[in-house]
């Protein structure tokens, strides 16, 4: 979904930006709830793709690049945005950041057990990443925004049973989750529309727009929520081939395996609580409204861990 209307002559503006060879053609591009990308064709053939970022200020887009940078230069498989005139990666036009990536040929990673086992690895590589010291500490859509929306909602007299339901749980879980489990850089949104691959192999890791220091465990089964389930069910088989991937590199503590259920818990619901504010609160009256309610009712399934 394109929030940004890209002209030919504003492509060829950037395009020109990154010396590169002129524009060929350009197409829409499916994916990004919070930023705007293109598909577009060079006269010599190569493939690029232009983000226009609509609900991030360029400072935060600074900073996400400078972190995208630090994971590539790490081994992590994920594009660098295109170095520009000026030594700069993006560009910044009517207030908003402007950048080019190298085009990864291929789709979004399907959900079978040969292509987790390689998700499960490539998790894992990422989480020994050492900790850049700019990277944030807090998950954005964790506990800090499901307080924000709890609070508003009581001092503007609209709490609903899904905020009453977030309340309780951020209080419990609070308790429950240890504070002192293994953290270090996670994604955070690890679903298959931020994960470019075939069947058996992963090609790219996408959007690190959640990046931060957190729960290492708590960013594996996110992935979990997000490749695991089908028809309303969690899949047994894809959360042993995405542990056993996983633990090929980088095995989990006893303390994680314990804590498994509550963190699954509280990544369901830190979904669930972005698309409530983002649908609900920030976006009204479209068809994602009741999106985070699929997200709820995954609260009284049985687990496989």
């Amino acid at each position: 979904m394109a929030y940004t209307d890209v002209s030919v002559e504003e492509a060829s503006w950037l395009l020109s930006a990154a010396g590169v060879a002129p524009l060929r053609k350009m197409e829409s591009l499916a994916g990004g709830w919070a930023n705007s990308n293109y598909l577009v064709t060079l006269d010599d053939e190569t493939k690029l793709v232009l983000k226009v970022w609509d609900e991030r200020p360029p400072d935060e887009v600074e900073q996400i690049i400078e972190h995208t940078c630090w994971l590539a230069d790490h081994g992590v498989l994920t594009p660098a945005p295109l170095l520009l005139e000026g030594g700069v990666r993006m560009l910044v036009k009517n207030n908003q950041a402007w950048m080019l990536m190298p085009f990864i040929e291929g789709g979004w990673l399907p959900s079978d057990a040969a292509s987790l086992y390689e998700l499960g690895k490539a998790q894992a590589q990422m989480h020994n990443v050492p900790i850049h010291e700019n990277i944030p500490t807090t998950f954005a859509i964790g506990y800090v925004l499901w307080d924000k929306m709890v609070k508003e909602a009581h001092e503007g007299d609209s709490m609903t049973p899904f905020l009453h339901l977030l309340e309780e749980e951020s209080r419990r879980l609070k308790q429950s989750i240890p504070d002192d489990l293994p953290s270090g850089i996670i994604h955070g949104d690890l679903y298959p529309d931020n994960v470019i691959g075939r069947e058996g192999e992963v090609l790219a890791l996408l959007d690190f727009e959640e990046i931060c220091v957190e729960s290492l465990a708590m960013d594996l089964v996110t992935t979990y929520v997000g490749f695991g389930w089908k028809d309303g069910l969690p899949v047994p088989e894809l959360w042993d081939a995405l542990l056993a991937g996983y633990e090929s590199v980088r095995p989990l503590t006893e303390a994680e395996h314990t804590a498994l259920p509550d963190l699954h818990r509280f990544a369901v619901l830190a979904v669930a609580a972005w698309r409530y504010w983002q649908f609900v609160i920030h976006v009204p009256g479209t068809e994602h409204t009741n999106r985070y309610v699929e997200m709820a009712e995954r609260l009284d399934k049985p687990l496989p861990f």
